[in-house]
């Protein structure tokens, strides 16, 4: 196959922080997009140092470096999608925003709201998430928060199916244009995740897995969405197909770290592993 006869190759800009140990954040962003068949820009929000077991260190990069990275990016190679990760503080969200609105940005946005660590601990503080409530949600296509994560921002419990959706249609009146409520963390055999917009709600269902190799899986489902959105698919079409990329990856995930390892991203679609 030509280049000239090649499918079009989705561009996405992806504005997160950096795991050195591969799992999670930008890492996990690039391998999930390249696997998809689409290319990965990145404007680094943070360095970390972390493996599989605990995040010892964070900088924050300055939020004026995070825009000038991503201007570069969009002035130049161009990007059809937009996918955030960690955004550390107030500043730097306010920064991100005017990164949309200043290039008039037309293409998708997906927002991982990071929000919640691993271990419970909450990564941003108040003016951060209010400025993600008010100013970001309402420029995303697309809001992927896990539970923890949706209920920092709705502030109610969610133990059921219904307080899903109810939280997804809550996100949904803060301006977004679609929410993936994802169902990993709760505590029951079969998982469900939620595509909730102001039409419909679709979902999909899997038996838990019981493996400790789970990192990054929110970062890969959010940039699989990207890419596939980038290349023209519509969220429907996206989502069995980002859902399916994710549970290959956790199934073939390698195994590596004394901790929450990493996913497979390399194995998908491979019969020799």
């Amino acid at each position: 196959m030509t280049p000239a006869t090649m499918a079009p190759m989705g561009r996405v800009l992806v504005i997160a922080g950096s795991d050195p140990s591969g799992g999670a954040g930008i890492q996990a962003d690039i391998k999930t997009i390249t696997m998809l068949g689409h290319y990965a820009a990145t404007a680094i929000t943070a360095l970390t140092v972390q493996n599989t077991i605990s995040v010892t260190e964070a900088h924050g990069i300055e939020p004026h470096l995070v825009r000038a990275q991503a201007e570069a990016v969009l002035r130049d190679v161009g990007a059809d999608a937009i996918k955030t990760g960690m955004l550390h503080s107030a500043d730097l969200v306010s920064e991100v925003v005017a990164i949309i609105r200043g290039e008039a940005f037309s293409g998708a946005v997906v927002i991982d709201p990071v929000m919640v660590a691993t271990s419970g601990d909450k990564l941003l503080d108040h003016a951060a998430v209010s400025l993600i409530k008010s100013e970001l949600i309402p420029l995303a296509t697309l809001v992927t928060p896990n539970l923890p994560e949706a209920q920092v921002l709705t502030g109610m419990p969610l133990e059921t199916d219904d307080d899903m959706r109810e939280a997804g249609q809550k996100i949904l009146d803060m301006g977004a244009g679609a929410v993936l409520m994802k169902g990993g963390h709760q505590n029951r055999r079969t998982l469900t995740d939620f595509l909730i917009t102001p039409s419909r709600t679709l979902s999909l269902s899997v038996p838990k897995v019981d493996t400790r190799h789970t990192h990054g899986t929110g970062c890969s489902f959010a940039s699989a969405f990207a890419a596939l959105l980038a290349a023209g698919h519509t969220l429907d079409d996206a989502f069995p197909v980002a859902h399916a990329f994710i549970q290959e990856a956790i199934a073939k995930a390698p195994g590596f770290g004394a901790g929450h390892g990493p996913l497979g991203h390399a194995r998908v679609g491979r019969h020799d592993s």
